[in-house]
């Protein structure tokens, strides 16, 4: 493996990121140069000679291989956050090293957890940069770099192979170049479309940029302490789970949607458990809401479960009520549903819906095989074939992704949180939900925690982003060999 040409693609990621402090610390300047502007101006200077250094002293290479590529794809992940920390240490304030890596990890994993206590205090270009993070984290920040990279021939086509995982490229029956322009217009599109609509329901053009970056990166990154409760809007509401539930979903099929090709959201089968798992989540949670008189009215208890049913499937986390005190039924819900989330393709983290369609299927199956011995039986997705291989794959994640849930609530109680925040902070680490429940509720934050159970919190969150084996593989020397 040729360690250059890694540094080589991982200082255009470098590069990409360091304009986008650049963009923030511009909306600080036009702000007034507010106290952001001089550490997002340095970071960004900082960020860049990093990235520059390894363009001018490495020759740019035709072809790579796929364990460069795999390198590649991880090692920005982890230079994004590493670099990401810049603003917020020159910042200041409630970011020592620890919040700060929190804080730019939740970022671009689009996990939304945050360590702040008073999220307002933040001067504009901070609050566009965390912002930033989180969009570019929403569509990945290879595919991001991709659009900005020169023609690559098979080498761009080894990086987006590896940063999409193979549930999600089953709907992209397009060429590498074509799926990243996909991503790419479906991402901004949508992010423009739900800017337009939260103005046009009374946010300020600031306000709404930010909540629409955050809902379509389904991160929940907030401009104010109180998150979506602040505005208390039902049309506000309306609009954001439009673009969350949206944006759960595989974009290859939006894509296909809007340019009215046959393989659309209406033929999902897929899709459709998707939208049927968040209707039936959220009238559930409404009549047990309604039934212990939590709401005075059955249509004001869907408001709000349906809100935040949805924002947490889709792993956004915006809050609108205090969760805390709902029944233990919804409570178990929305656990369910941070763990299972949306769809893959999508720029939602957790389970998969798609896994959980193959998981019962693969049960069905074993049903009828038990009955039938000597049966043929094949399992297909959205009328496709699945192979063994897939199978077991979703097994072994499924198994995989609760393990590693065990493992944050284990470490969450041996260093002194109670079991309920433990379990919800872990499943909500490493699904990139953001919110969970006990002192890291819907109107809480992650300040509090001892600093191993940040720490333990951020590496799920790189698991949960990563797929788990993209970022475990980097640790086993063998591998390489």
């Amino acid at each position: 493996m040729r360690v250059d040409v890694v540094l080589r693609y991982v200082g255009v990621v470098m590069l990409f990121i360091a304009a986008f402090m650049l963009l923030s610390a511009g909306i600080s300047y036009v702000s007034g140069v507010d106290s952001a502007f001089y550490p997002l101006l340095l970071s960004s200077l900082l960020t860049a000679l990093l990235g520059a250094f390894p363009l001018i002293f490495v020759e740019r290479k035709v072809q790579i291989t796929n364990k460069e590529g795999f390198c590649i794809v991880v090692g920005s992940w982890l230079v994004a956050c590493v670099v990401g920390m810049f603003p917020y240490l020159i910042w200041g304030g409630e970011f020592n090293l620890e919040n700060a890596w929190f804080e730019s990890v939740s970022g671009f994993t689009t996990t939304g957890a945050t360590i702040l206590n008073d999220v307002e205090i933040l001067p504009r270009g901070m609050q566009f940069w965390r912002m930033g993070t989180t969009w570019i984290g929403g569509m990945g920040v290879v595919m991001f770099a991709l659009v900005i990279l020169p023609s690559m021939g098979r080498s761009k086509m080894t990086l987006s192979n590896v940063e999409l995982s193979t549930l999600a490229k089953d709907n992209y029956r397009y060429h590498t170049q074509l799926i990243v322009q996909i991503l790419l217009v479906v991402y901004v599109g949508l992010t423009a479309l739900t800017t337009l609509l939260l103005k046009a329901a009374g946010m300020n053009w600031f306000d709404s940029l930010c909540h629409a970056m955050s809902a379509c990166a389904t991160s929940g990154f907030s401009t104010k302490n109180a998150s979506l409760a602040y505005y208390n809007s039902p049309a506000m509401e309306t609009i954001l789970i439009f673009a969350m539930a949206i944006a759960g979903v595989h974009f290859g099929l939006i894509y296909a949607t809007v340019t009215g090709k046959r393989n659309n959201i209406f033929r999902s089968e897929v899709a459709r458990y998707y939208f049927g798992i968040l209707l039936l989540g959220s009238v559930l949670i409404a009549v047990s809401l309604y039934a212990a008189d939590i709401y005075p009215t059955f249509w004001r208890a869907f408001r709000y479960a349906a809100f935040q049913f949805v924002t947490l499937v889709t792993t956004t986390g915006f809050a609108t009520a205090d969760t805390n005190v709902w029944t233990s039924f919804a409570i178990i819900l929305l656990i369910f549903g941070s763990i299972i989330c949306a769809c893959a393709g999508s720029t939602a983290g957790g389970i998969k819906v798609n896994r959980l369609v193959l998981a019962g299927k693969m049960m069905r199956a074993r049903l009828k095989q038990q009955q039938h011995p000597n049966a043929v039986i094949r399992i297909r997705l959205d009328g496709i074939i699945q192979d063994n291989e897939t199978l077991y794959g979703v097994l072994i994640f499924i198994v995989t992704y609760l393990m590693f849930i065990l493992f944050g609530t284990v470490v969450g109680t041996l260093f002194g949180c109670d079991l309920m925040t433990s379990f919800s902070g872990s499943v909500a680490s490493i699904g990139n939900v953001g919110p969970g429940f006990g002192e890291v509720y819907s109107m809480g934050n992650y300040g509090a925690l001892p600093s191993a159970v940040k720490l333990v919190f951020s590496l799920l969150m790189l698991l949960g982003r990563l797929e788990i084996f993209g970022l475990i593989q980097l640790f086993f020397i063998k591998w390489w060999r």
